[in-house]
């Protein structure tokens, strides 16, 4: 404590530093305005076109009924935004030895940069930080302009244009041979580093939007002390009076390891921090001081090497600094461990030895990271393994958090919100935390968003992501923007990636959440497909391995040693018959097959795999402008259905019958068709039960790849498609738009617990086989109950057994085979349902889980009116009773404008949709979110209760 209490003393002495002029662009007063000048109206930065003309009323929210049809006019427009400089210049004093420098967070996407004038550059990639020198514009303004310009080119006409250049190469999307996957804007997206999913996807909308969407600064480098200005002063980009860091990498690491290099557990730690440094004089011997105050850690001061005097581009320069092993505690995800965060001081100081602590050029910077090694193994197992497991011959396909293999448990993340300029950063955080509470360990960040921003304020993130993965104890698989499509090789847009690539891990490097690099989404299918195929196919394939497997991966390579690659060793689906390689997906919209495990695959990890629902009645309210839009099959509902993709620009979407058939079709064959005397009731009914089936579906598949981790497969990771929505339709999601959590995400928190117990039906054989899955590091004992009960509520009879659960593996409760010996003697499957319980402690925890087994679909089960009596007590407290039979899957939902989710009393974990008994009751509570929710205070009568049996009943 000594130590520490001198370093807080010291630091306190510390002269306040001399910090370069950084003005804030938002504080400019913007106009945007259309190509032919017939409509302009305030502007803000930053933002995005269609955002700034629903401020000023040209435009309704984009959001709204089918808004994403009748607004297509704004893409098919280029928009100009424009500031005049003069609050800037009237307090900038300047000198002609100053440097100005102009930095941009984000610019989506084809832009003209102008600065008094001059022309400053022209820009083709969303994904990248642009950093300008235009020092001597302001000074002798072109034709006395003294605006700053962004003329933004429609992405879409810009797509249209390039695909016509005479050295654009073809991309054929033919019968049976599609290279490129089209949602509703064709052809185009493959050319332009722009979100994938702007262009519209088979969950989300097509807004093409533009706009300047991050943060942008003035940035004034002095060779004398600065002068203040009045307003529009911000503490980033961090600076000096003379010099600007662009970029501060952090790279955490064993010594000798890198993605190709295993870690050695006992090896130092090695910090490597690289910085991008624009300076407007040079300075010779630049050193580094880096801290650990937690730990009572301080490096010497390291050399960092001359730093040149250079605005027009980076310098890069790095240190390294080793600390002992044994020193920091390791991060770990929350269900493993803790996630153990600690505070880096970096100091830069330009000019060291000018006299007593740092010189007024320094520059101090704080980064919150932990320690950690992550692997992605993909060797093949030994003989060994084989033999003494029971291993399936193949690769390996996991991940392993200090040395120790996991099982994954988690989602997959699309963008927030169609427009990011509007993100809201407690909407993420709720998300993110949503994800914690359902069980999940990863998410995976997909690679046909964007890349998530690091925290608020790194690159102008506006919210925060990795660094709340970081401190949630929540790992992010993250990819490179590349999905669905095939990309041309091409030097234009190569020039433009590589610094995208390179700035982005750089940025994320530091963040300990993050456990690999992979190469795109879904992309390797497409070039298989196309090579076999297409007469010219190989010229494709050797595209895809250049661009995949040489070009990024060195990228890649070059700029991180702390996190693993992936896709870059191309598989091809090379493998010997009867071995099992890599990683794998499922999508089957054949409800029939929906239950059927021999449909699912057997894989080592599965990445993807979902089914659509409908969103919440709640959430529909949102959208929905008249009465007749509240049906299944209505107009406004189908066009919000993007399932199959129209593939082009038709609208409503020609295809969205069959994606509702999937879903109605799901619904009639497993559930009581919705059909009662209230139309808006049934149409609730319909929207739940469509999020019933996909809960019910996606906990079967999830519980199938856990059982695999004691299996010759050992899968050791499933992953659901996806976390989030983008809008209030059609989706895969767990959680709406809102914030509202669908059934899926409570199925989700059953299902991910550490302990759970499910059953296994074969109806080929009529076998049945149940057991009790644990991912624990450690043998897990406990106790599994199982209870036949009728549809009145009566127990049938009941069976108690131990088990022993050993490291990631599972524990047989039951065998049976003939549904006669199966069913309890002398009743019939439509009247019998199985309740299964599991209790363990774990990690000095009490766990417990449940699980149902229906042995005939419960649209053929005969369920008797639950008569549920709700009471409401303090604080949103409700016990629930069935009065009358079973309430299968009851569920509770709380009103409009209100976001959050039900907890358990007794178990504090949450709790909705469940099998209500009579005789046992449930008491819930609704927690809720108070910075998300619209209505703070809703009386508890508007709180709904609904079951299977409200489908056909008032």
């Amino acid at each position: 404590m000594v130590r520490l209490a001198l370093w807080m003393l010291l630091a306190s002495y510390i002269a306040p530093l001399a910090t370069a002029q950084v003005f804030d662009l938002s504080e400019l007063q913007w106009t945007l305005k259309n190509q032919n000048g017939s409509i302009v109206v305030p502007g803000s930065l930053p933002s995005q076109a269609h955002l700034d003309l629903f401020e000023a009323g040209i435009i309704n929210e984009p959001l709204l009924g089918i808004n994403e049809f009748t607004e297509r006019w704004v893409i098919n427009d280029n928009w100009t935004y424009t500031a005049d400089l003069t609050p800037f210049t009237k307090n900038y004093k300047s000198d002609t030895s100053d440097k100005m420098l102009l930095v941009f967070y984000g610019i989506d996407t084809i832009a003209n940069i102008t600065f008094a004038g001059h022309p400053v550059a022209w820009v083709n990639n969303q994904f990248r930080r642009y950093t300008y020198d235009v020092s001597d514009y302001l000074i002798s303004p072109a034709g006395e302009d003294k605006n700053l310009t962004i003329a933004l080119e429609s992405a879409w006409y810009y797509g249209q244009n390039v695909t016509m250049r005479p050295d654009a190469e073809y991309f054929p999307n033919i019968p049976n041979v599609a290279t490129s996957d089209n949602f509703e804007y064709p052809n185009v997206r493959m050319w332009i580093r722009k979100i994938d999913d702007d262009f519209g996807w088979d969950w989300g909308p097509a807004f093409v939007p533009c706009g300047v969407y991050k943060p942008a600064y003035l940035v004034t480098l002095s060779e004398s002390e600065p002068r203040d200005i009045a307003s529009g002063v911000t503490t980033y980009p961090a600076t000096s009076s003379s010099v600007l860091l662009d970029e501060t990498s952090l790279d955490i690491y064993k010594y000798g390891q890198n993605p190709s290099v295993a870690p050695d557990q006992s090896a130092d730690w090695i910090l490597n921090v690289t910085f991008g440094i624009r300076s407007i004089k040079s300075f010779e011997k630049p050193t580094v001081t880096l801290s650990i105050p937690e730990l009572y850690l301080t490096s010497e001061a390291l050399d960092l090497g001359p730093i040149p005097a250079n605005t027009d581009e980076n310098t890069y320069l790095s240190v390294s600094w080793s600390i002992p092993d044994s020193a920091p505690e390791r991060w770990y995800p929350i269900d493993l461990g803790a996630p153990k965060l600690y505070n880096l001081t970096i100091t830069l100081d330009p000019s060291p030895g000018q006299g007593d602590g740092a010189s007024t050029e320094s520059i101090t910077q704080t980064i919150t990271t932990g320690f950690r090694t992550i692997q992605l193994l993909q060797t093949p197992y030994s003989a060994e393994e084989i033999a003494s497991r029971g291993i399936t011959p193949g690769d390996q396909w996991h991940f392993a958090i200090n040395g120790k293999a996991f099982y994954s448990k988690g989602t997959n993340i699309i963008p927030f919100d169609p427009f990011y300029s509007r993100i809201k950063p407690e909407a993420v955080r709720w998300v993110l935390d949503s994800a914690i509470k359902s069980g999940q360990n990863m998410l995976r960040v997909w690679g046909g968003g964007i890349y998530q921003p690091s925290d608020a304020a790194t690159d102008g993130g506006l919210y925060d992501f990795y660094s709340l993965c970081d401190e949630l104890g929540i790992l992010a698989w993250s990819e490179l923007i590349f999905s669905d499509s095939l990309y041309p090789i091409n030097d234009f847009l190569l020039e433009s990636i590589e610094p995208e690539v390179r700035q982005n891990v750089r940025r994320i490097n530091k963040h300990p959440s993050n456990v690999q690099w992979a190469g795109g989404n879904e992309i390797e299918g497409i070039v298989m497909s196309a090579n076999t195929s297409l007469a010219n196919g190989t010229h494709y394939l050797d595209e895809f391995v250049y661009l995949f497997q040489d070009y990024l991966h060195d990228i890649v390579l070059s700029e991180t040693n702390s996190v693993p690659l992936d896709p870059y060793v191309i598989r091809f689906a090379n493998g010997t018959p009867g071995y099992i390689y890599g990683n794998t997906e499922r999508y089957n919209y054949n409800a029939s097959l929906a239950f059927d495990l021999t449909t699912y695959p057997v894989g080592r990890f599965v990445n993807e795999f979902g089914f659509h629902s409908m969103p919440s009645f709640y959430s529909w309210e949102e959208v929905l402008e008249n009465p007749e839009d509240y049906a299944f099959n209505s107009t406004v509902v189908m066009s919000r259905d993007h399932h199959p993709p129209a593939g082009n620009l038709a609208w409503p979407n020609p295809n969205a019958p069959q994606g509702q058939y999937q879903m109605s079709s799901a619904v009639e064959l497993w559930l009581p068709t919705p059909g009662t005397s209230d139309s808006n009731q049934t149409f609730a009914q319909w929207c739940w039960s469509t999020q019933l089936f996909q809960s019910m579906n996606m906990v079967a598949q999830i519980a199938w790849y856990r059982r695999g981790a004691g299996l010759g497969e050992n899968n050791l990771g499933s992953l659901v498609w996806q976390l989030n929505d983008i809008w209030q339709g059609v989706s895969w999601s767990a959680i709406e738009y809102s914030g509202r959590w669908k059934v899926l995400q409570y199925g989700m928190a059953t299902v991910y617990s550490p302990v759970i117990i499910d059953p296994f039906w074969f109806p080929g054989n009529e076998s049945l086989t149940i057991l009790a899955t644990s991912d624990r590091w450690e043998t897990v004992d406990g106790t599994a109950q199982l209870t036949w009960y009728d549809w009145n509520g009566n127990a049938i009879n009941s069976m108690t057994t131990p088990f022993s659960i050993p490291t990631l593996n599972n524990s047989i409760i039951y065998e049976g085979i003939g549904l006669d010996t199966i069913l309890p003697s002398g009743y019939n499957a439509n009247d019998v349902w199985l309740l299964m319980n599991v209790t363990a402690t774990t990690d000095n925890k009490l766990v417990t889980s449940e699980s149902y087994f229906t042995p005939v679909s419960l649209a053929y089960s005969n369920l008797v009116d639950p008569k549920i009596a709700v009471t409401a007590s303090d604080n949103y407290t409700f016990t629930l009773s069935a009065k009358g039979g079973v309430g299968a899957w009851t569920w509770l939902d709380h009103p409009s404008g209100t976001v959050g989710y039900f907890v358990d009393t007794t178990t504090g974990l949450p709790s909705n949709g469940y099998y209500l008994i009579p005789g046992i009751d449930r008491t819930v509570q609704f927690i809720l979110s108070t910075k998300l929710s619209t209505v703070q205070s809703s009386d508890p009568s508007d709180f709904v209760v609904r079951s299977l049996w409200n489908n056909t009943h008032i």
